[in-house]
């Protein structure tokens, strides 16, 4: 696929980005990576994640505050974006927050010719005692696999600046930008 075809794609999803107040601010020097992953052939299997004894994962049901203050230890301003219908995934140590994401249906774009469903894991974060211990990559590897259960098309990596990290998994950057627009392939 073409660089112009993946630019519409991203302005068919996300109309009016760059003219966001808070893409406005960002500063010239920062880039950030778009990125996709077919669900076709991911297997989680292939990964052999592993984290520590004790730590499980799914589907946050509890009362909204503990998963707010997990959210504001990794960005205080991500809170207002975790609203009760948001689907959240979270890894659990010792019943305790250790990581969440979004779970996001981006609903139906065309791509390669093609009317594919998109999904992604949104706002991803790892409280700061947990991190480096593989929980939230193994969290992102779950969501992935659910978005594939749920029929699913593609996984979307929307805003990240730390692509080397889900490459892990399998994504790839198709799309790199700074506040002032898309950056040369």
């Amino acid at each position: 696929m073409s660089e112009s075809m993946y630019q519409a794609l991203f302005n068919e999803m996300h109309p009016g980005f760059f003219d966001r107040p808070n893409i406005r601010v960002r500063n010239d020097d920062e880039a950030f990576d778009e990125m996709l992953l077919p669900l076709d052939a991911f297997d989680p299997a292939a990964f052999g994640l592993r984290v520590p004894e004790g730590v499980s994962f799914g589907f946050y049901t509890g009362p909204v505050e503990p998963l707010l203050d997990a959210v504001r230890r990794v960005d205080p301003g991500w809170p207002p974006i975790f609203t009760p219908e948001r689907r959240v995934y979270c890894g659990f140590s010792q019943n305790r927050i250790a990581s969440f994401c979004i779970v996001e249906d981006m609903g139906a774009h065309t791509l390669s010719g093609k009317r594919l469903r998109f999904g992604g894991p949104g706002c991803v974060g790892t409280v700061p005692e947990f991190r480096r211990l593989g929980i939230g990559l193994k969290m992102v590897c779950d969501v992935t696999a659910i978005l594939r259960q749920e029929g699913y098309d593609i996984s979307y990596i929307h805003y990240t600046g730390v692509a080397p990290w889900y490459a892990k998994l399998g994504y790839r950057t198709f799309l790199r930008w700074t506040r002032n627009g898309f950056l040369p392939e």
